[in-house]
């Protein structure tokens, strides 16, 4: 039995995707990092988050007025080998990897894509109220959904998806160990001024 280190095959998913596909050539994986998370069960909520590093625009400072105050709002400095990060997306365990495998790459997918055009470390901005993801999180995921398909279509694309075959369940079952990068949410430093 081995050890299957999550991090490193999602790291390796998304590697390969930025280097693939068109839609996602924009992303330097060396900027982004990833981690898993704990979730309480697999039948609800979040599967994935990114948690850009930047404000609008790339801006590590932004100073926004609240009622009569003032705040300066900073983005930590976060680094992984010696490299300043841009992204951190969290994968939610069990919760994610207890989904379907098409909808696991769905989620990869729709992360990613969460990142700027300008890789500055801000999200894609879509017009209208739900700046996220535009005007239907559905269309958004038929898009993902679309990204997905011509992916599976590349050259040894399932060999790097394989590790995603399989539920938590039977991940525990055929592993020694299950291990993976953790790291706390990135906290912003808010002042008043």
């Amino acid at each position: 039995m081995t050890t299957l280190n999550l991090t490193a095959e999602l790291e390796r998913l998304i590697a390969d995707i930025t280097a693939r596909h068109e839609a996602f050539s924009h992303i330097d994986p060396s900027r982004l990092m990833v981690c898993i998370n704990s979730s309480r069960s697999s039948s609800c909520g979040l599967f994935a988050k990114i948690h850009p590093l930047r404000f609008p625009g790339g801006e590590r400072v932004r100073t926004v007025k609240r009622g009569r105050f003032t705040y300066r709002c900073t983005m930590p400095d976060v680094s992984h080998k010696e490299v300043e990060l841009l992204y951190v997306i969290y994968f939610a365990m069990p919760r994610f990897f207890d989904r379907p495998l098409k909808e696991k790459l769905i989620t990869v997918f729709h992360e990613l894509y969460h990142v700027s055009p300008q890789f500055d470390g801000d999200i894609r901005r879509f017009t209208g109220r739900n700046y996220a993801h535009g005007g239907s999180t559905k269309k958004y995921n038929r898009l993902m959904e679309g990204f997905v398909e011509e992916y599976l279509q590349t050259p040894y694309a399932r060999e790097l998806t394989g590790f995603l075959d399989h539920g938590m369940a039977d991940m525990r079952e055929n592993h020694r160990a299950i291990v993976g990068r953790r790291m706390a949410m990135p906290k912003i430093r808010v002042e008043r001024l």
